[in-house]
């Protein structure tokens, strides 16, 4: 059997209990105490500073946001204005160049049927290869 306890010696081992285990009193303290929200605390933070430095630094937040913007908004502007550039000016150059290799491969291509494989390296039609003979004249 069990002896009993009365509320007199539960209350004794318990002050012993918080006196010797300083978690169980920091529990019990935390527990008395309101939960804050994370507003609450930030309004808290604020008033440790004076009201000039909060002003500068929220000038400051707001002048880097504006600046932050004004870059986007410009940097958007002139990626535009240098892909339409690219567009009208270099496009129609690489178009023409393309354009004028493939005649000249075309060229080259109907010089080597109607000439020859030697043909086509040569710069003037009827020369192949072979260097002219001396004493015979150049066309």
């Amino acid at each position: 059997m069990m002896p009993e306890i009365t509320e007199a010696e539960v209350s004794t081992l318990s002050e012993r209990v918080t006196d010797t285990n300083p978690t169980l009193a920091l529990e019990e303290d935390d527990e008395d105490i309101e939960d804050e929200t994370l507003i609450e605390r930030l309004i808290g933070l604020t008033e440790m500073f004076p009201e000039s430095l909060r002003n500068t630094s929220s000038s400051l937040v707001d002048l880097s946001w504006n600046g932050t913007k004004w870059l986007y908004s410009n940097s958007r502007s002139l990626m535009w204005v240098c892909a339409s550039s690219a567009t009208m000016l270099a496009l129609p150059v690489m178009f023409e160049m393309e354009r004028s290799q493939m005649e000249e491969q075309q060229l080259q291509q109907q010089r080597q049927i109607m000439l020859g494989p030697n043909a086509a390296m040569s710069g003037r039609p009827g020369q192949g290869m072979m260097p002219p003979m001396p004493g015979q004249p150049q066309h």
